[in-house]
């Protein structure tokens, strides 16, 4: 029997319309934040692994089959020989069970369940500390800022089993 391991994967959006946060500021008065108009946006791919830590992403253009079918391969090949990955998601139509790899199966979540799937805790997260309250001149900008911020992220690995650890998701009590 292979060893199971849960993974959590999502995508989100980043963007010239981003985020905009709390930030601190002189008492009685409002800070000034720009927030962009134009529409220039990119999407991350990220998988997370709660029981190590680890983390696969992709920074792509679009979010469709083809896009889903390249991160499940890059999950793939970061499960170690021997174990298999349960990929926890959410129900978006670019999740297709025909992407599962040999050693990769899709989970689906119930659908408008979002709370369930750890990974939007860590886009939360992503969003609030490397790219809130910035305006990008270019797709090319958005997308260094992307990897940057996932770069950073991917270094902070007990950060994200701390966000994306679940008692219900606890293999090592079962195997």
């Amino acid at each position: 029997m292979k060893q199971v391991d849960i993974w959590f994967q999502d995508e989100t959006r980043i963007g010239q319309q981003g985020s905009i946060t709390r930030v601190w500021h002189y008492k009685g008065q409002r800070p000034r934040i720009v927030r962009q108009q134009q529409f220039e946006s990119t999407y991350l791919f990220g998988a997370f692994n709660p029981a190590t830590g680890e983390s696969v992403g992709l920074v792509l253009p679009y979010v469709n089959k083809q896009a889903m079918g390249l991160h499940m391969e890059e999950i793939s090949k970061a499960v170690p020989e021997g174990r298999h990955a349960v990929v926890v998601m959410d129900g978006a139509l670019w999740h297709q069970p025909s992407l599962d790899k040999d050693n990769v199966t899709m989970l689906k979540l119930p659908p408008y369940s979002p709370e369930l799937n750890p990974a939007e805790q860590v886009w939360q997260y992503l969003k609030q500390h490397w790219l809130s309250n910035r305006c990008f001149e270019s797709y090319d900008v958005i997308v260094d800022a992307a990897c940057d911020a996932w770069n950073a992220l991917c270094n902070e690995t007990n950060l994200i089993r701390s966000i994306t650890q679940r008692e219900w998701c606890d293999l090592s009590v079962i195997f």
